[in-house]
């Protein structure tokens, strides 16, 4: 078996927390490939070596002294390294980084530095080979992931090394100059060398022992998922879950790898698997909930709107022309809502409104803002009868007025809409009905 295993940075934030990590890996001699991120914080008030280059790169740009940011940096890096009792030195390194800051190689290139070194920190203290990032994953001129390229450059530089360390986070232009995925994209990478390799499982260690069923700033200590499937999990992290970067699922979906979220404090615990599919029965009917703010809708009414061929291509082209994404169009036969972020939509509202008028010739357009959406997503709702009419029970039952519902035609998910304020109670609700009554 070969298993890639991807590291967060609470799992790396200290020597503490790499001694750690060094015996799971050895504790299985499967986990061939490592994944690092960039140290994050060693208590609450302490600083992400992200954000640390950030600041020290934006200061290089301004063309102020940046040396004791960088400095400060470094410290970082070798307090970790007298930890692990390594001679490893970063000299050198911190020479090259100085003189591109300098030289305003850019904010992609700065970031990418925290999960750089960490890599060779890593590949030192574990014996492992170490491999840049940049030299194996590829970005497209346009600044998209080149998923096919990157799997053929990987593969073939992997196949004959029996162990390695590819940090996560950043890659190249065929140029080399290096490119960041979003916040959070050492999942991706893990996801990506899982797939080159062909890996049996993609373990990605964190801070809590896998996926639970809701928040648990809202919900005190919510139940575990012990499995998920990618479908579910896409449709959680889109509406908030956050354990796992979303785009995370598709290298590994492609090629059927189970992906184990696992907590690197407590690695005894079995964690949540996720997996293309199952024959594993829920716990409970829901799988998970899942939630954000700052939604309004545009509600657009038309008599005989049902009737009118292109309708709703015509409303919808009055979004696309701002650039605005929708979420999601629940309909009736003379009205029409469309569900947006607030925040892209308040600044254009009246164009948008004006365009609709113009291409669509509506009776009327109300909107309401300051919504939010909440998804209710379970394999096994499916074949449970009255999971919607448990769900409309809970929120009378709790107070919450309902705005809107909409349900996917795989019935794998229900949307709701809430008021912003009725947010919190309307996840405890539904959050009670479905598990706390099986508890």
């Amino acid at each position: 078996m070969k298993k890639v295993v991807k590291f967060g940075g609470s799992s790396l934030a200290s020597a503490e927390q790499f001694k750690k990590v060094a015996d799971i890996i050895r504790a299985d001699k499967e986990r061939r490939f490592v994944v690092p991120s960039a140290p994050g914080k060693r208590f609450s008030d302490d600083t992400k070596v992200t954000d640390m280059l950030y600041g020290c790169y934006r200061l290089a740009e301004a063309g102020k002294d940046f040396k004791k940011e960088l400095a400060a940096i470094e410290a970082r890096y070798q307090e970790i390294i007298d930890g692990l009792g390594l001679s490893l030195s970063l000299k050198d390194e911190f020479k090259t980084i100085e003189k591109n800051f300098k030289d305003k190689a850019g904010e992609n290139y700065a970031a990418s530095r925290g999960e750089y070194l960490n890599g060779i920190i890593m590949a030192d203290y574990l014996g492992y080979e170490f491999v840049d990032s940049a030299k194996v994953i590829r970005f497209k001129e346009n600044g998209e992931f080149d998923s096919e390229v990157t799997n053929e450059i990987l593969s073939q530089y992997l196949a004959d090394k029996k162990n390695a360390v590819v940090p996560g986070f950043y890659g190249a232009y065929e140029n080399g100059v290096v490119k960041t995925f979003s916040r959070g994209g050492s999942d991706i990478t893990g996801s990506i060398v899982a797939r080159a390799i062909k890996a049996d499982v993609y373990e990605n260690w964190t801070d809590v022992s896998g996926i639970l069923v809701a928040d648990p700033r809202i919900i005190d200590n919510p139940e575990p998922i012990d499995t998920v499937t990618y479908r579910e999990l896409r449709e959680l992290s889109y509406m908030g879950f956050s354990v796992l970067h979303e785009d995370a699922i598709f290298p590994v979906r492609r090629e059927g790898i189970p992906i184990n979220i696992r907590n690197t404090n407590k690695p005894q615990d079995n964690g949540t698997w996720i997996v293309e599919s199952t024959c594993q029965k829920s716990k409970y009917v829901i799988t998970g909930i899942a939630g954000k703010k700052g939604f309004c809708s545009v509600n657009i009414e038309k008599e005989q709107m049902n009737t009118e061929i292109g309708f709703g291509r015509k409303v919808l082209q009055a979004f696309e022309d701002y650039e605005i994404s929708f979420e999601h169009v629940p309909s009736g036969i003379d009205t029409m809502t469309v569900f947006v972020h607030q925040d892209e939509f308040m600044h254009k509202e009246q164009k948008v409104v004006s365009a609709i008028h113009r291409l669509a010739d509506p009776d009327a357009i109300d909107i309401e803002a300051d919504l939010a959406l909440i998804a209710v997503v379970g394999r096994g709702m499916k074949s449970a009868r009255g999971t919607a009419g448990r769900i409309f029970s809970a929120l009378a039952h709790a107070n919450v007025n309902v705005k809107m519902i909409d349900q996917g035609s795989s019935e794998l998910n229900i949307i709701i809409g809430v008021a912003n304020e009725d947010f919190e109670a309307a996840i405890k609700a539904i959050y009670d009905i479905f598990v706390m009554v099986q508890l």
